[in-house]
């Protein structure tokens, strides 16, 4: 299974989600992999945001070593899901879908949690106050996607 997360800038939340899932993963003892890209090409090569950085350590996870890259058309063909953050980023990623194959593979990260509801999480890219609240937010859709499709 190839599981690609989908943010904005790729330094806050997908950054995340990567490795929230990818601690869950290794748990699990899963053959899976995990990456992650955002829908803007700011930040291309960058480091996750410190803060990011901050809120995953104290939950003992290392997200140093990833590095910002771009969402692009043939992400659509090599993963097999793809979740986007907020509805935004999920809407710019089926533009450049080509198939319902394709489509059929994107869903908004948290409907993993609550099917349907359609929930955003929050970019806490202008704020100090948001980070931990993401993780959670992050940490329970991770749980639901590794109930759902771990076989």
């Amino acid at each position: 299974m190839k599981v690609l997360m989908v943010c904005l800038g790729n330094i806050c939340r997908s950054p995340l989600a990567e490795g929230i899932l990818k601690d869950k993963i290794k748990a699990k003892n899963l053959d899976w992999t995990v990456d992650s890209a955002g829908t803007g090409s700011w930040h291309v090569g960058d480091t996750p945001d410190s803060r990011s950085i901050a809120v995953a350590a104290t939950h003992g996870l290392d997200i140093t070593d990833q590095r910002g890259r771009q969402f692009k058309a043939a992400d659509l063909e090599s993963y097999d899901l793809i979740f986007a953050m907020d509805s935004s980023n999920y809407q710019n990623i089926l533009k450049l879908a080509s198939s319902d194959a394709q489509r059929e593979k994107v869903q908004l990260v948290m409907n993993m949690e609550k099917p349907g509801y359609n929930q955003n999480v929050p970019d806490p890219y202008y704020g100090d106050d948001g980070f931990e609240d993401v993780y959670q937010m992050l940490d329970r859709a991770c749980t639901a996607i590794i109930e759902k499709y771990a076989k």
